[in-house]
């Protein structure tokens, strides 16, 4: 190929990267069919197959991509209030980028004059593009490990706030609102999804909030649900086990970051160790090495 065709096939290869950052940065529009079928008491299990844009691209991975190379954490995704498509169309744009980046380079090479295998850039950019295809998974179990932790703290400040509203004379279904509408966290916002959906499709606060707790994979929330359940079905004094909760989710957050402190604490002492040696090594080798350059 001549110079100008490896102009145009650059250029070509950087548009698309470009189409590609501009269409990821463009605001998504939520879908008016699935946004109702949140609130619908009957929970349809078939998608809808009117997507659009990237969403569309993330429908047609799942479709055709093999399971066990696209899996799906749903319980993070659900967390994080992303969509299983959303995600592998996420997947999909690091895959290409990670596919073009290395022709691009290499194509600015070659137009250098320098010769390069085509192997190379080949097998590179293989290997870049199975690598940025996992680069979502692992930015996906860091939100959602800050998340679960987020959730946690805002959770057991609600369990006190509905505490306190028992302990005033509301019932359940009233406590729980009110504590749910004081914040206005991504926390409350679920909270209180979750009671009106409930509420809409005639279920009791405790199911609704022990199926948040499933869609959600945290623990917490689901003991919540049966503290609460047995308050309304037994009439038991509410108040003490609601702040024992609240005290155990927060003892269990500090256990976490303690454990986390130390470990970052472990982390830091081979660094540590290493600037003393080498700090060691600065004032002791001027001497070491006059000492062996005065003895023949």
């Amino acid at each position: 190929m001549t110079a100008f065709q490896w102009a145009i096939l650059a250029g070509a290869i950087a548009g698309c990267g470009l189409w590609i950052i501009i269409i990821r940065l463009l605001p998504a529009h939520p879908n008016l069919a699935q946004t109702l079928a949140m609130f619908s008491a009957v929970q349809h299990n078939q998608t809808v197959e009117e997507t659009r844009g990237w969403d569309a691209v993330g429908s047609w991975g799942i479709r055709k991509l093999p399971e066990k190379i696209r899996p799906i954490p749903t319980q993070d995704l659900a967390l994080l209030s992303r969509t299983p498509a959303h995600f592998i169309a996420q997947k999909i744009a690091y895959a290409l980028v990670g596919l073009l980046l290395p022709s691009v380079v290499f194509t600015v090479v070659i137009l250098l004059g320098l010769a390069v295998p085509f192997v190379v850039p080949a097998v590179l950019a293989l290997a870049l593009a199975a690598v940025a295809f996992m680069v979502p998974d692992m930015e996906v179990r860091a939100k959602a490990s800050n998340a679960r932790v987020e959730f946690s703290r805002t959770l057991a400040c609600f369990v006190n706030l509905v505490a306190l509203e028992r302990s005033c004379g509301s019932g359940t279904k009233q406590a729980l609102d009110v504590a749910a509408n004081v914040g206005d966290s991504w926390v409350f916002a679920r909270l209180r999804e979750s009671l009106d959906q409930a509420t809409w499709a005639g279920l009791t606060s405790g199911d609704a909030l022990r199926e948040l707790s499933k869609d959600l994979g945290t623990t917490d929330l689901g003991e919540v649900a049966d503290i609460i359940t047995l308050s309304s079905n037994e009439g038991a004094g509410i108040y003490r086990i609601l702040r024992a909760k609240a005290r155990s989710i927060r003892e269990g957050l500090l256990l976490s970051d303690t454990t986390r402190a130390h470990e970052a604490n472990e982390k830091m002492s081979l660094p540590v160790s290493v600037l003393g040696i080498v700090f060691l090594a600065i004032l002791i080798g001027p001497a070491l090495l006059s000492m062996a350059i005065s003895f023949p």
